[in-house]
């Protein structure tokens, strides 16, 4: 039997699902970027767009699992399209909020924080339904690598469109854009749910989980870690790269070295999917982990920003393998009816690692010298690695104390 990409979206109501999650998502592309032009320019501040962006970014990392909990109770049909809305409601007053200079700044903190409340957890139902659709395995990973190197992708296509669209015309048209894009491709989604996948099966993927979330998180413990880990390495990396940089040139070259990330990146998800792997998913985690960990560790060495390049196109080969198999054996963890809300655990722990992450290394890179901070920046990596290890011995224990 075929298993290829191809296979993956012939199959009945796949091409669907997949381009309405790709039209939602690409909103979460465009609008941090717009947004932060638009309050930047409306208040004449850095540091109140930094606020505002603070409490946008905060609401959707901390909310994201209960925002999903609601989609594993009630299902993507009947929790979707409310928070769509409300969400693209939001977007819309911000964008009329920051058209003109004027509107107190405590509005935009508060209408930034009920955007980041309502944002739909698009990606993480569109794995669940992944899941729900493709009962074969090697289908199902190829569906998630396809779907993780296309969400890369769209957020490097997002902040590029926010950038044309503010350099042409207002950034609050970038923000009126994204709510435009998650309604409409949120409900094309919900549509796309209930027109192919409206069976009792879809509804136990996506819709009834109601166990208690501590076991959940207990489950799913060596996923966690490692995308908390790379996100804190990949976070601390990226701001590193412009400090970089701009002690080798421009600080805008370090588009160069994000680029060959996400061009690194891109390969390798779609290897992990096209390629056979006999290997379980905790054995490939904790060597796409360590992969990668060691690849950045290699950037301290990077002598000019070509080589930096080279280093980041290197570790970019394991990102989103790693990635998609944390979610993979999220998957394989959680419940039928808990996927949607593992899936946002993931994407949590990845983000909270992110910016804990660019926090910690913008404290240490005017005190420590810069190849230490890169050397450092894989030190949650590899942190992680330590704990998928220690998870996978303890497992192994209570097998052989079974036995």
């Amino acid at each position: 039997m075929s298993t290829s990409y191809a296979t993956v979206l012939r199959t009945p109501g796949a091409a669907r699902i997949f381009a309405a999650a790709l039209t939602g998502r690409l909103s979460y592309g465009i609008v941090p970027l717009s947004l932060l032009l638009a309050v930047t320019g409306t208040t004449g501040s850095y540091a109140r767009a930094g606020w505002v962006m603070a409490g946008f970014a905060t609401a959707t990392v901390v909310l994201s699992p209960v925002r999903a909990g609601l989609v594993d109770r009630f299902g993507p049909r009947r929790a979707l399209p409310p928070m769509a809305a409300g969400y693209a409601l939001v977007l819309l007053g911000l964008a009329a909020a920051t058209w003109r200079p004027g509107v107190p700044f405590a509005v935009l903190l508060a209408l930034a924080a009920a955007a980041g409340m309502l944002a739909p957890p698009l990606g993480p139902v569109t794995r669940a339904l992944w899941s729900a659709l493709l009962a074969d395995p090697d289908l199902r990973r190829r569906a998630y690598s396809l779907d993780t190197v296309a969400e890369e992708l769209l957020y490097v296509t997002g902040p590029l469109v926010a950038g044309l669209i503010a350099a042409a015309a207002r950034p609050a048209l970038g923000v009126v854009l994204g709510a435009v894009l998650v309604l409409a491709g949120t409900l094309a989604l919900a549509a796309s749910v209930r027109g192919e996948l409206g069976s009792a099966r879809a509804d136990s993927a996506a819709g009834g989980g109601r166990s208690r979330p501590w076991r959940l998180l207990l489950r799913t413990r060596q996923p966690l870690a490692s995308a908390a880990g790379v996100g804190a390495g990949l976070g601390a990396f990226g701001l590193l790269t412009v400090v970089f940089a701009g002690r080798h040139g421009q600080p805008a070259d370090a588009a160069w070295v994000e680029a060959a990330l996400a061009g690194g990146s891109a390969v390798g998800g779609l290897a992990l999917g096209a390629l056979d792997w006999r290997a379980p998913a905790r054995i490939r985690l904790a060597v796409l982990t360590g992969g990668l960990g060691t690849a950045l560790a290699l950037a301290a060495l990077a002598p000019t920003l070509p080589v930096l390049a080279a280093v980041a196109a290197l570790a970019g080969v394991t990102v989103a393998p790693t990635l998609t198999t944390a979610y993979l054996l999220t998957d394989e963890l959680a419940g039928p009816e808990q996927r949607t809300r593992a899936g946002a655990w993931v994407n949590a722990a990845f983000n909270a690692g992110g910016s804990a992450g660019t926090a910690l290394v913008g404290l240490l890179a005017d005190r420590l010298p810069l190849p230490a901070c890169l050397a450092l920046a894989a030190t949650p990596v590899l942190a992680a690695l330590t704990a998928t290890a220690r998870t996978r011995g303890r497992a192994r224990i209570r097998e052989l104390a079974v036995r």
